[in-house]
């Protein structure tokens, strides 16, 4: 089977296209910021994917760190603030 075969296959005989996979490919390099900021090219696909992985790991450790420092926060301040803190981010 060809590789352009085997990467149009999918379970439940929905199929994705060469030109579909182009689109994402393109969608996905618009949003990250270290390839969107460069003045060069298009980038190839494995790399759009590859600093997309970069990119989401560095997001999950923001998220880690920020939520550290707010767990520090809350436990720094007395519970009428805390439960005010953490009802606005409930919100």
């Amino acid at each position: 089977m060809s590789s352009r075969r085997s990467r149009s296959r999918q379970s439940g005989g929905s199929r994705i296209t060469d030109d579909q996979i182009n689109d994402l490919v393109s969608k996905l390099q618009q949003l990250l910021p270290e390839i969107r900021d460069r003045r060069s090219d298009k980038a190839s696909a494995a790399n759009v994917l590859q600093e997309t992985c970069n990119y989401i790991r560095n997001l999950h450790r923001e998220v880690d760190d920020l939520s550290e420092r707010l767990s520090e926060l809350l436990a720094t301040t007395d519970t009428a603030q805390a439960a005010i803190i953490r009802s606005l981010l409930m919100q």
